[in-house]
C-alpha cells in the first residue's frame, strides 16, 4: 500500500511539473514586479530595518542581453505605493527571450531627500531573474524583493583603491 501510495504521488509530482514547463512554453509576456522603498538611518535600528516608506517616481529597468549585448531594455515608473511593473515580450525578433539573462535595478529616485542608491535587495548592481513567483496559462510573473534608496547622510563613502585611481602619496 505505501509503495503504491509513493507511486502515485512520484507520478502526480512529474505531471505538474511537465505542466508547469508547458505553460512555461505558452506564455508570451512576462511580467516583473517589485516595490521601491526608503530607509531612513536616523531611525533606531528596528525602524531603520522595518520602517522603510515607499517612493513615488523611482525608475527602475529590466535589461536582458545575450551573447554580450543587450537585446531588450525597459524601465517604468514606481505608482504611490512605491510599486513598479514592467511587461515583457516574451519573443523578441522572433526568438525566445532568456530570463535567466535580464537583470532589473535601480535608476533614479526623484526624491531629493532619499536618492542614494543602496545594494538592499540588488538594486544597485541588478537582480537576475531566476524563479517565477507565479506561472500561468499566459504569463509569467517575477515578483522582486524591495529595493531601497537612502539619504546622502547614510551613505558609506567607497575606501577602496581601484587600480584606475592610484595612489596620491
Amino acid at each position: 500500500m505505501g509503495r503504491a501510495l509513493a507511486l502515485v504521488i512520484a507520478a502526480c509530482l512529474l505531471i505538474g511539473c511537465n505542466a508547469m514547463e508547458a505553460w512555461k512554453k505558452d506564455a508570451k509576456v512576462i511580467r516583473v514586479g517589485g516595490k521601491v522603498m526608503c530607509q531612513d538611518c536616523n531611525q533606531s535600528w528596528n525602524e531603520w530595518v522595518h520602517a522603510a516608506t515607499p517612493l513615488k517616481g523611482c525608475r527602475v529597468a529590466i535589461t536582458c542581453m545575450e551573447r554580450g549585448r543587450v537585446v531588450y531594455y525597459t524601465s517604468d515608473e514606481t505608482d504611490e505605493e512605491g510599486e513598479f511593473e514592467m511587461h515583457v515580450n516574451k519573443y523578441i525578433n522572433g526568438k525566445e527571450l532568456n530570463c535567466e539573462e535580464c537583470r532589473v535595478r535601480l535608476m533614479s529616485s526623484p526624491d531629493p531627500q532619499c536618492n542614494v542608491l543602496t545594494n538592499f535587495g540588488g538594486g544597485q548592481t541588478g537582480v537576475k531573474l531566476a524563479q517565477p513567483s507565479h506561472v500561468h496559462r499566459d504569463l509569467i510573473k517575477y515578483t522582486l524583493t524591495p529595493f531601497y534608496f537612502t539619504s546622502l547622510m547614510c551613505d558609506e563613502p567607497d575606501t577602496t583603491i581601484s587600480q584606475d585611481q592610484g595612489s596620491n602619496y
